[in-house]
């Protein structure tokens, strides 16, 4: 059978590629192996946003089997278009244009691959502890553990801390760096763990983990980030890939065979579901020959903790270390009517320009920062710059006027 493309993956990187495309009038197959979705929908970022929500673990996996069921219908939904065939199975490269899944020959002018990623370990000998879970087991626990102890302090890591806190395990966070959610700014990832802490958070900074055995917890989560899913087939494609780094892709996120594609997790650039659904659009727009003005430079990113954090751009620590001309203002929940209001006053915003004024960066913790980012990710789209955010007015009372408070 031939395709005009053939997706391998139904994560939001694949099925974003598979449905832009089939509105362009374009021929889809495809593939996946498990649930539609990806890590995301099924055992990621749907699940814990669902958790931060809750206040028992019951009260969770209730909500979270609703919650992922019906938007697995709405995924499902989008592929069943006259133009776009679902196979459930395995792809496996034969060439360059061929795919076999189950055991049947499938060709395509193009081919884009979307294989998602999976929870990268530490190489611990005793990495067979049975105590040992990744994020997907640890969604899928049904008694809550008196202590659980979670390796890393990334977003994986932080979001389960706190959720887990709330639901009331004791939580102690391990972290080799000497500050957790090394992609915010320094000062706003302090001053998060400081309040995660005053909660009753354990945290041991610039601490390595040698053995588990080392560990008192009931339950340990291994939470050190996540690595490229990459296929042993990759190789007769001809592609050039490293089993932790990805597969190799340029500006359109076409790899070393120009016909063949890599997008989302498993080229490690931007692992966010947001950036692989633009991905899937920039790999669609070079295929049938369109232009468009995604700017990947601008990539806002959210971590759910409780209170929230969010960031675009540049940090101040990033411009103190690259030598850029800066400026760095701030601004307080505490000075906000609607955040007192709200009783939740413990917040900042920290919006960094240019020496032009021009905004590179804005990173901010408190209630709903991922929304103020939003904002300022589709300010920083069109190169706004002080003045014109000044001249903005923002509804109020509203957490959005603190960033407008930032600019005055």
């Amino acid at each position: 059978m031939r395709y005009d493309i053939i997706v391998i993956g139904a994560g939001p990187a694949g099925y974003r590629a598979a449905e832009y495309a089939s509105k362009q009038g374009l021929t889809v197959a495809i593939i996946e192996k498990e649930e539609v979705g990806g890590t995301c929908l099924n055992h990621g970022c749907i699940p814990t946003k669902t958790y931060v929500h809750c206040n028992t673990l019951p009260e969770a996996l209730e909500r979270k089997k609703h919650v992922v069921e019906q938007l697995r219908k709405g995924v499902e939904s989008i592929l069943s278009a006259p133009n776009i065939t679902c196979i459930k199975g395995i792809a496996e490269f034969i060439d360059r244009n061929s795919i076999d899944v189950n055991g049947e020959r499938i060709t395509a002018e193009n081919i884009i691959v979307a294989t998602g990623s999976k929870a990268k370990l530490l190489p611990l000998q005793d990495i067979d502890d049975s105590r040992l879970v990744t994020s997907k087991e640890l969604l899928e626990i049904q008694a809550l553990p008196k202590h659980l102890c979670i390796i890393g302090a990334g977003v994986i890591g932080m979001e389960f801390a706190s959720i887990f806190h709330k639901f009331g395990s004791e939580v102690t966070v391990i972290e080799y760096l000497r500050e957790c959610l090394p992609m915010l700014d320094s000062d706003i990832a302090k001053r998060l763990r400081k309040l995660l802490e005053k909660k009753g958070i354990h945290f041991k900074m610039k601490t390595a983990v040698t053995s588990l055995s080392e560990i008192q917890s009931d339950l340990i989560l291994m939470a050190t980030g996540r690595k490229p899913n990459i296929s042993k087939s990759f190789i007769n494609a001809g592609f050039e890939y490293d089993e932790n780094k990805g597969i190799k892709v340029n500006e359109n996120f076409q790899t070393t065979i120009p016909n063949i594609y890599a997008i989302g997790d498993v080229n490690s650039k931007q692992m966010l579901a947001h950036a692989a659904e633009m991905q899937a659009i920039r790999a669609i727009n070079q295929i049938t020959g369109k232009s468009d003005e995604i700017r990947f430079n601008i990539m806002p990113a959210a971590i759910f903790t409780t209170p929230e954090a969010a960031c675009v751009g540049m940090s101040e620590d990033q411009c103190k270390a690259s030598g850029i001309d800066y400026c760095c203002r701030k601004s307080f929940y505490r000075a906000n009517g609607k955040a007192m209001a709200m009783d939740e006053t413990d917040g900042l915003l920290k919006l960094i320009t240019d020496r032009n004024e021009k905004i590179i960066g804005c990173h901010v913790m408190g209630p709903h920062s991922s929304d103020i980012v939003q904002e300022v990710t589709a300010l920083m789209h069109f190169d706004a710059t002080i003045s014109q955010i000044r001249d903005i007015t923002h509804i109020h009372p509203t957490l959005g006027e603190i960033l407008k408070a930032a600019t005055e």
